[in-house]
């Protein structure tokens, strides 16, 4: 097994160490596996010279944890984790949640609300001098001014917020690597403001000449119209080849986000994931029953980075960005043979993948010297006509893989995009995905079928789920095979009114499609969905959009995507009544529910009579 890095002062010393370069503090338990971020930067930073301590999920209330390797020489890493420390701690409905699939055991509350402004704070009054660099999730999505679901405000920067010294936005491989390049020079982190994907803060008066400016934090959170254009501004800019930098005002400092860095190419992403990653947890959490988040990638292989599909609900784009790009066919094999010879390898693979599965390649010619298309999308609400459908490389790397011996299955788990599969006129992926590469059910996210809903969240119109169903049980019969699809379904999204969710419901009944779990639209920093469930408002055309925000409003839509369950019956039947639906209520086959409570007009309770 490779070394894991040192988690502790004892095993910095271990490695005969009297200091570190770089202290890496994490809101995960430590996981050296390239499906997690801290992984890839610390082994990347590694292999460049560096030494680098991992400290994972420390005591917040005190300094005692940050200050255990001693003052690093160059600087604080500071990550929140794989996601976003509130989506960690709260489901949609602002609850606490019952586990942490990224702590040991699964427990929560090892990590704070807001963990990169805390950790971030903590590791500035353990060693004032010393850099302190934010990245990751939580960090990207939160660079600008944001709404900010669990407090229902709009919040500033986190780089304003924390106090941070510079923040990696995005995939931050090639920016961890001239940042630190520099500071072992000697540089200091307030000249480094000019490393694409990074933003910085500085007063009003060093502002830069070049770029756009978005409406100011004082503006967006007095403006609802202000707050959509800056949505606009900041979604519209994230492109490596055309984007502007970025500045947005925070009262006597200005935020400057530069251009984004330009994604790995494919020898980058070889290199990456030819790293030396145990792929496994920390030994010391084996007592602890483990860090569950790992057993669904354990035995899985990322194949590919960004994602042109830009749904509007989705951070991707705003993080990754809408730019494809991947790893060799030689890389992909070579990683599947390690997995070949782990003690604990079965002989199932359980995905090639990535945010999207089956893009091997760039939407188009015109993108590789333009950029991607401002303000518009590759695939919604119909294909562009300039897009270039092709699943020949990704077959011929899972044939080539799932021919390795020692391997039983080869499964294709992370989404893919049936929209872009139909585009392809050679349908041999397509055949091949039924019959080797799913395992029982193929999860796929149509999310909606009223085409109001599906335009505000970027995505095809239902038909082209409707056609990719129809293929998927022909070839599934013509294979003798007993396979099912199982649809994402989205209840609450921007723009969903509740006739819209009934006419989900309705289309549920026609095609006999009973999902198990719903997600209700949980508005996230860095997506313009969250923009126009703050704003009201589609930021690309500044038109009004109905938003549900009330609880039981959400919960009746989400009851009706559940309709036969009888626990629901009676918000199924209050729902209804409020679409004036009453033709859905009762026992015959077109009803969606059974009459639960005598009729009442309007909807309101019946008036006591005085006595």
């Amino acid at each position: 097994m490779n070394q894991f890095l040192p988690i502790n002062k004892k095993e910095m010393q271990q490695r005969g160490w009297d200091e570190v370069d770089f202290v890496y503090i994490t809101g995960d338990a430590y996981v050296d596996h390239p499906s997690f971020g801290a992984a890839i930067i610390t082994r990347v930073l590694e292999a460049k010279g560096f030494k680098v301590a991992v400290l994972s999920q420390p005591n917040w209330k005190s300094t005692a944890d940050f200050v255990q390797f001693g003052k690093p020489r160059l600087a604080f890493l500071v990550t929140a984790g794989n996601i976003d420390s509130m989506v960690a701690h709260y489901t949609v409905a602002k609850k606490k949640r019952g586990s942490d699939a990224y702590t040991p055991g699964g427990k929560t509350g090892r990590r704070p609300d807001r963990a990169v402004t805390v950790y971030t704070k903590m590791a500035k009054q353990a060693y004032p001098d010393v850099p302190v660099i934010i990245g990751g999730l939580e960090s990207s999505l939160r660079r600008f001014a944001h709404y900010d679901y669990w407090s229902d405000s709009v919040r500033e920067s986190i780089l304003v917020e924390s106090g941070a010294d510079l923040l990696i936005f995005g995939m931050g491989e090639n920016q961890m690597i001239e940042i630190a390049s520099r500071l072992d020079s000697g540089e200091a982190t307030s000249t480094m403001h000019d490393i694409k994907g990074t933003a910085y803060a500085v007063d009003v008066r060093d502002t830069p000449y070049v770029g756009t400016e978005c409406p100011s934090f004082e503006n967006v959170k007095s403006s609802k119209k202000e707050y959509a254009k800056a949505a606009r501004i900041q979604q519209d800019e994230q492109d490596h080849i055309r984007g502007r930098v970025i500045k947005q005002r925070h009262g006597k400092m200005m935020v400057v986000q530069n251009q984004p860095m330009p994604p790995l190419t494919t020898s980058e992403l070889d290199w990456v994931y030819s790293l030396p990653y145990a792929r496994a947890y920390h030994p010391s959490y084996e007592k602890l029953g483990g860090v569950p988040g790992i057993n669904e990638v354990m035995f899985s292989i990322t194949h590919n980075r960004g994602c042109f599909g830009a749904c509007n609900f989705c951070s991707i784009a705003f993080h990754q960005g809408r730019y494809v790009t991947t790893r060799s066919k030689e890389s992909i094999v070579a990683e599947a043979k390690k997995l070949t010879g782990h003690p604990d390898f079965k002989g199932y693979i359980h995905d090639i993948g990535g945010p999207t599965a089956n893009f091997r390649r760039p939407s188009c010619e015109m993108q590789k010297e333009h950029g991607l298309c401002k303000g518009k999308k590759c695939l919604a609400p119909q294909p562009c006509k300039n897009l270039e459908a092709d699943h020949s490389e990704y077959l011929e790397i899972l044939r080539e893989v799932r021919s390795l011996p020692g391997v039983k299955k080869v499964f294709i788990r992370s989404g893919i995009r049936y929209d872009y599969l139909l585009q392809d006129r050679d349908d041999a992926f397509f055949r091949e995905l039924v019959k080797h590469h799913v395992s029982g059910q193929l999860k796929v996210a149509p999310e909606h079928c009223s085409a109001a809903v599906l335009d505000k969240m970027g995505k095809p119109h239902i038909e082209a789920y409707i056609e990719f169903s129809k293929r998927y049980f022909q070839y599934t019969g013509e294979v003798n095979k007993e396979q099912y699809l199982v649809p994402y379904l989205m209840s609450s999204h921007p723009g969903c009114t509740m006739k819209d969710a009934v006419e989900l419901a309705l289309f549920l009944k026609r095609n006999h499609i009973r999902p198990e779990q719903v997600q209700d639209f949980y508005p996230t920093p860095g997506t313009i969905s969250t923009a126009m469930y703050y704003t009201g408002l589609d930021p690309y055309t500044m038109e009004e959009v109905y938003c549900t925000r009330n609880p039981h409003e959400k919960a009746l839509q989400r009851a009706l995507l559940q309709y036969y369950n009888p626990k629901n019956a009676p918000l199924v039947e209050e729902a209804l009544r409020r679409a004036h639906r009453m033709d859905l209520i009762g026992s015959s086959d077109k009803c969606l529910v059974r009459l639960q409570s005598a009729p009442r007009k309007n909807n309101r309770p019946p008036r006591r009579r005085k006595k």
